[in-house]
């Protein structure tokens, strides 16, 4: 595709990105600390909590997507950025949520592959909440340096 192209959809991208990461949020969220809950009573993973934790990672697999695809049209315009913008969206934006994903992943592999119900809940506590805490870190929120300017959706 040539350049006029990819610049055309690099909006759309954003967009896309930005409203999934309110649903990643929510489902990661929900899935932690719904698995804590479970672990601290005791209790056995439901249905729902383990269709949110399996949604929480298909979502992350489908952002890591859209946002490779922001990353390569953008790709050439790193060089007109001032170096700090340009090193957060080429490394550590890119970086932690790649940890974030993975995090996410190996939560519901461990869950999956625990014996027992306590060790699946407690698996995807501590893998989904560790990656909602890099993950909101990561975001280049409005009222951040990284964010300035941008909107929350």
């Amino acid at each position: 595709m040539h350049e006029a192209g990819a610049s055309n959809l690099y909006p759309i991208f954003l967009f896309f990105h930005s409203l999934l990461r309110w649903a990643i949020i929510l489902t990661t969220a929900v899935a932690g600390f719904s698995a804590l809950a479970g672990w601290l009573r005791k209790g056995p993973v439901i249905t729902w909590q383990r269709a949110m934790a399996i949604w929480a990672m298909v979502l992350c697999h489908v952002q890591l997507v859209i946002g490779f695809g922001l990353y390569i049209m953008r790709f050439q315009g790193f060089a007109y950025m001032p170096a700090d913008q340009a090193r957060y969206w080429k490394f550590e934006h890119l970086g932690m949520m790649l940890v974030v994903i993975a995090l996410v992943t190996i939560g519901r592999i461990a869950s999956k592959n625990a014996r027992t119900e306590g060790g699946k809940q407690q698996r995807v506590a501590i893998f989904y909440l560790l990656a909602l805490v890099v993950m909101l870190a990561m975001i280049p929120w409005p009222f951040t340096n990284m964010g300035e300017g941008r909107e929350w959706l």
